[in-house]
C-alpha cells in the first residue's frame, strides 16, 4: 500500500510543477508585449470658425430738408394807397392787389416774413384811418398779406406805438385772429421775445427789434416822437444807439433760450439806419458785427425806404462764422414817390428787395445757410381801365425773359422797371455775388467733410 502511495505524490508534484512553468511563461510573455488600446486612437474634432465680424457701418450722412425764407420791407401805408382798396359801395377795403403780382414769389416761400409798418386801431377807438406822421390801417391790409401767403408779420417799428396802447395790441390781435404769427412787439410781457418757426423740419429762430430814442426816465422808451407808458414799453423789442450794450445782452439772452429749445439758425431783422441814405452807416456797421459775433447767421434790415447793400461778415471771435447782411429791404409798399419827397431826387423810394435765405438740414443734424439771394422789384403807381388807382409790387426776376409780354406793359413802364431793377442790384449785387460765392463753397466743404452721398 506505501508504494502506491509514493506514485500518487510523485504524479502530483509533476503537475504542480508543469502549471507553474505554464504561469510563468503567460506573465513573462504579457509584460514584454506593448499594450493594445481597447478603442481605436482619434483626432480631436476641429470646429469651423466664423470670419470676423465686422463692425456695423453708419449710414451714409443726406441731405434730408431745405427751407427758404422770403422777407419784404416796409409797407407804409399812406392814405393814398389805402384809397385804392375802398369799395364806396360796401364801404370796406380790398387791399389785395398790392400784392398781385408777386403772389406766386410769396406763397411758394416756406416762410414768408413781411414788416408792417403802420397800426390797426380800428375805427372804434377813437381814431381815424391816416398815413404819415400817425398811421392807422384797415385791417384789410393784413387779409391781403394772408391771401398773397405771408405767415410772418413784423411789428417793431418806429410807427408801432401811433396809436397808443390801443393801436400798439389791437395790431396784435388781428394778426393773430388771422392766424398769421406776429414778431417784435407782444400783448403781455411775459411773453416770449422771439418765435421758432419749423420750417420742414428746420428750426429757425426769429427775432425783431426797432430802434427807440429813449426818454429820462429808464424804465420808457420814445417811438416816432411818443414816450410810451412804463407798461407798453416792456412790450416793444428796441435798442437805444447809446445803450448798446444793453441790446446786445438781450440779444445774446434770447439766442441762448432759442438754442435751448432747438433752435438751428438764426435770423435777425431789425428796424435801424437813416431814411433815404443808400449807404449803411457806421452805427449799423458796427451793431452788424457784433451780431455776427453773436452767432445771428442772417440781418435783414428796415426803415431807410430806399434798398442798401448786401454784406457778407465774418465774427471777429469764430473765422466759421459768417452771417450775410442786407442793411435795408427798401419800401416794400408806399406812397413814396420821385416828386412826391423834397428830399430825394431819386426813384430809389420806389423799389424793393425780397430777401431770399434758404437753409439745408443733413441727417447727421449739421444745418447751414445753402443760399442767399435778392429779388428786386418796384412799386408800380399806375390806374387800370376803370381809372382806379392801383399800387402793385412788380417782380423784377432776371428769370422772365419778357417782362413787356408777362406784365402787359408799354415801353415806358417797361424802362422804369428796367431801371428799377439796375438801380437795386447796383447796391445789393455785388454783396450778394460774394455771398453766393462763398455760400457754395462751404457747401461743398461741409458735404465733403460728412462725406453726403
Amino acid at each position: 500500500m506505501k508504494k502506491n502511495n509514493s506514485i500518487l505524490l510523485i504524479a502530483i508534484l509533476a503537475v504542480t510543477l508543469a502549471v507553474l512553468l505554464v504561469v510563468c511563461i503567460f506573465v513573462v510573455n504579457h509584460d514584454s508585449k506593448e499594450p493594445t488600446p481597447t478603442q481605436p486612437q482619434t483626432q480631436p474634432t476641429t470646429v469651423p470658425t466664423q470670419p470676423p465680424t465686422q463692425p456695423p457701418t453708419e449710414p451714409p450722412v443726406t441731405k434730408v430738408s431745405t427751407a427758404t425764407v422770403y422777407s419784404v420791407g416796409d409797407m407804409l401805408m399812406h392814405m393814398p394807397v389805402i384809397n385804392t382798396g375802398y369799395d364806396e359801395a360796401t364801404r370796406t377795403y380790398d387791399l389785395e392787389m398790392i400784392f398781385d403780382y408777386i403772389s406766386d414769389y410769396t406763397a411758394s416761400a416756406d416762410l414768408m416774413v413781411g414788416n408792417l409798418e403802420t397800426t390797426l386801431a380800428g375805427l372804434d377807438n377813437g381814431y381815424n384811418y391816416s398815413g404819415y406822421p400817425q398811421f392807422n390801417c384797415p385791417d384789410s391790409v393784413v387779409d391781403a398779406m394772408k391771401a398773397a401767403g405771408f405767415d410772418v408779420v413784423l411789428t417793431a417799428n418806429n410807427h408801432s406805438y401811433d396809436t397808443r396802447t390801443v393801436g400798439l395790441n389791437r395790431t396784435l390781435q388781428v394778426i393773430r385772429d388771422r392766424e398769421l404769427s406776429y414778431l417784435g412787439t407782444k400783448l403781455d410781457a411775459a411773453e416770449k421775445d422771439y418765435i421758432i418757426a419749423d420750417c420742414n423740419g428746420i428750426q429757425i429762430g426769429l427775432l425783431c427789434y426797432t430802434y427807440d430814442t429813449g426818454t429820462s426816465d429808464p424804465e420808457t422808451i420814445a417811438l416816432n416822437g411818443i414816450t410810451l407808458t412804463k407798461e407798453d414799453s416792456k412790450l416793444v423789442n428796441s435798442f437805444d444807439y447809446n445803450e448798446l450794450d444793453v441790446f446786445y445782452a438781450d440779444v445774446e439772452e434770447n439766442m441762448a433760450a432759442m438754442e435751448r429749445e432747438g433752435a438751428e439758425a438764426v435770423m435777425l431783422y431789425i428796424h435801424w439806419g437813416e431814411e433815404y441814405q443808400l449807404q449803411a452807416n457806421s452805427s449799423q456797421k458796427a451793431i452788424a458785427q457784433k451780431l455776427c459775433d453773436l452767432g445771428v447767421d442772417v440781418i435783414v434790415g428796415g426803415h431807410p425806404h430806399v434798398v442798401q447793400p448786401v454784406e457778407l461778415l465774418t465774427s471777429t471771435t469764430d473765422e466759421s462764422q459768417k452771417t450775410v447782411c442786407l442793411y435795408s429791404m427798401g419800401n416794400a409798399v408806399s406812397n413814396q414817390r420821385l416828386g412826391n419827397l423834397s428830399s430825394v431826387k431819386t426813384a430809389h423810394t420806389e423799389d424793393g428787395a425780397m430777401m431770399q435765405v434758404t437753409f439745408a438740414e443733413y441727417s447727421d443734424g449739421t444745418v447751414i445757410v445753402e443760399t442767399a439771394d435778392v429779388l428786386p422789384f418796384w412799386v408800380w403807381m399806375h390806374y387800370d381801365a376803370d381809372w382806379n388807382k392801383l399800387y402793385q409790387l412788380m417782380p423784377l426776376d432776371d428769370q422772365i425773359e419778357d417782362w413787356q409780354t408777362q406784365f402787359g406793359v408799354d415801353n415806358d413802364v417797361l424802362k422804369k422797371l428796367q431801371d428799377s431793377y439796375d438801380r437795386t442790384m447796383a447796391l445789393v449785387g455785388e454783396g450778394i455775388e460774394e455771398a453766393q460765392a462763398y455760400y457754395s463753397a462751404n457747401q461743398q466743404a461741409v458735404e465733403a467733410a460728412l462725406g453726403v452721398k
